[in-house]
């Protein structure tokens, strides 16, 4: 049975995307994984114990990528999985035909597998700031694996 070698597809096996938290420590502003998506914890209320002795914790959270709201009910005395949330500034290079950003990291590399955010408001800010020529620093959430750009600011000429 030594003998024989074992070999992994993947070495991924999606802990490291998040991390255990007693529900009942979760608070509002923070994070919260429901249903497989990492969520912003906008309500939390939690009830008395009942006759089977735990008190419960509902969370409304709201999607950080796509804006659902969604909703969970878990005793305050068990762990929930809180996503590892990361926020990195880069600077925008190009904007492609089909949407995608190119974007320049900080080692001098870029990347360009993002597309432009959903949010039509902020997409039309990072469009007609690129068209003017101005620099602009977008902020990229990435969470469970996926990334988005969230925000953006401009640095230098003309505010």
């Amino acid at each position: 049975m030594s003998d024989e070698e074992h070999h992994f597809e993947s070495s991924d096996a999606g802990a490291s995307k998040t991390y255990p938290q007693q529900a009942g420590t979760i608070r509002k502003n923070g994070f919260i994984v429901i249903k497989n998506r990492p969520c912003k914890v906008v309500e939390v209320s939690t009830s008395k114990t009942g006759k089977h002795g735990h008190a419960k914790c509902h969370f409304v959270g709201i999607d950080i990528f796509t804006g659902k709201k969604l909703e969970d009910i878990v005793p305050s005395s068990h762990n929930c999985d809180v996503p590892h949330v990361n926020r990195t500034e880069y600077q925008l290079i190009d904007i492609s035909e089909d949407g995608f950003v190119s974007l320049l990291t900080e080692n001098g590399n870029t990347k360009d597998d993002l597309r432009l955010p959903t949010d039509e408001a902020l997409q039309a800010q990072i469009r007609s700031g690129y068209e003017e020529g101005k620099d602009i620093i977008v902020t990229v959430q990435s969470a469970m694996g996926e990334d988005q750009i969230c925000g953006l600011k401009e640095i230098g000429g003309n505010k």
